[in-house]
């Protein structure tokens, strides 16, 4: 009889069942580090320094601040984590997260309970990838948090109002332009909010329209977000004509 190959994982796993099915072989097969492709581990001891030491840089959205640059191997992380059901990444993720929340608050970290609010899943997707990967950040973020002694929780706020194109190829201005006024905060939100600071929170920054546009519909239900955190950044070095929404609410356009 010919040899029995050895279980391989899932290439296109989709949907939940594929999903928790990928997340079982992912505990009991050997794995290979997401990051950097090293064997028998999912985060080699490199890759899990690339997410601990980097620090936020100069970004055009000095509201925002992001854990790592969006480079490899945290690029290879979080799309192993959001696209390939690598769920225990969530954890060391999460705690990158958490040092960009902490950095975007500066000095009042601490100060008031917290609450990450992450960006809103469009449902499509999460019934694709059989779980939502922002909201489970911002859970494992809040967690981190917590025992660093920060009183820290998160919810999911926000919620999609009307479908947007997709923003791959986009400028900044039509990103911009295809998600104003697509979100909104959920009745009674401002309930669980309060006594807590608000924070918005995501995987990845690129020109900031989707965190400039959870600002505004926060700000325009009397929340405004005190900053904003992501795990990386890919934003240009350049600022735009008009600034999005900071965390005191929207600002004014810069002249010229």
């Amino acid at each position: 009889m010919p040899p029995t190959p050895s279980p391989a994982r899932p290439q296109t796993a989709q949907g939940p069942f594929a999903h928790a099915l990928a997340g079982l072989l992912d505990v009991l097969l050997p794995a290979r580090c997401a990051g950097c492709g090293a064997d028998r581990t999912q985060l080699c001891a490199a890759c899990r320094s690339a997410l601990a030491t980097a620090r936020p840089g100069p970004s055009a959205l000095p509201w925002v601040h992001a854990a790592a640059p969006y480079a490899d191997p945290v690029r290879q992380l979080l799309l192993a984590h959001k696209e390939r059901g690598a769920l225990r990444l969530a954890g060391p993720l999460g705690e990158a997260l958490a040092r960009a929340v902490r950095s975007s608050l500066g000095p009042r970290a601490g100060l008031a309970p917290l609450l990450l609010v992450p960006m809103p899943s469009a449902r499509a997707a999460v019934r694709a990838r059989g779980h939502d990967p922002t909201l489970r950040l911002a859970g494992a973020a809040a967690r981190s948090l917590r025992r660093a002694g920060v009183d820290a929780r998160a919810a999911s706020l926000l919620r999609h109002t009307r479908p947007v194109a997709d923003q791959a190829g986009l400028t900044a201005a039509e990103r911009r332009r295809n998600l104003h006024g697509a979100l909104t905060v959920l009745p009674r939100a401002d309930c669980r909010l309060t006594g807590r600071q608000p924070v918005l929170v995501d995987d990845l920054v690129t020109t900031g329209a989707s965190l400039a546009e959870a600002a505004r519909a926060l700000a325009a239900a009397g929340l405004p977000p005190k900053a904003a955190a992501t795990v990386a950044a890919a934003v240009p070095h350049r600022r735009a004509a008009t600034a999005p929404p900071g965390p005191d609410g929207p600002r004014r356009p810069r002249p010229g």
